[in-house]
């Protein structure tokens, strides 16, 4: 269901209309925290081509690694469904939690009793500052979705949700969803 207000726990669905954003740019966005302060979120569907094990060598586990966005890149996050197995987890919503106690994580890691489909990591988050987001949302840059399967969140190779997502909203956002990244291929 398509909402015009960012909540905690909604999808930001980048609007076809943002060209030459290389960071957002048919991206899909988790938003992890949203208060009068502002947003944090993370992008689920930019790849880096980078494994857990090329950033932590010794975990040896190729979970891939997410652009979260453009803000602290060098900080690795993460998002998952498994809070009964990682102490002080955050709840974001349907029960997909943010963070937690990172030891813990790579204990269970290092004994493979996480599997890809139960985290997923990221370097870096996107942040808005207060009134940022709506300000954007005016401008529409952003679709709010609050409606979506908590199971495509930690799915990995999406290279094509935001183009599903599209598809889902229907209208004319499905020319939109066929359409070529760069308009001048078409």
């Amino acid at each position: 269901m398509k909402h015009e207000k960012p909540n905690k726990g909604v999808l930001l669905i980048a609007e076809p209309t943002i060209f030459g954003d290389v960071t957002f740019n048919r991206s899909v966005v988790l938003l992890a925290d949203y208060t009068e302060q502002g947003a944090v979120g993370f992008i689920l569907n930019k790849n880096l081509n980078l494994t857990l094990t090329d950033l932590i060598p010794d975990l040896k586990q190729d979970f891939p690694v997410y652009n979260g966005g453009p803000v602290e890149q060098d900080n690795l996050y993460f998002i998952h469904h498994i809070p009964n197995l990682i102490p002080d987890s955050i709840e974001i919503s349907n029960g997909i939690y943010w963070g937690g106690n990172f030891q813990a994580v790579k204990k269970l890691i290092s004994n493979k009793l996480i599997k890809s489909q139960d985290i997923k990591f990221f370097l870096g988050y996107s942040g808005w500052a207060a009134k940022q987001l709506e300000e954007e949302m005016k401008a529409n840059h952003w679709i709010t979705v609050d409606q979506y399967n908590k199971n495509d969140l930690l799915a990995h190779n999406q290279e094509n949700y935001w183009k599903e997502m599209l598809q889902e909203l229907g209208g004319d956002y499905l020319i939109w969803a066929n359409a070529p990244e760069n308009p001048n291929y078409n």
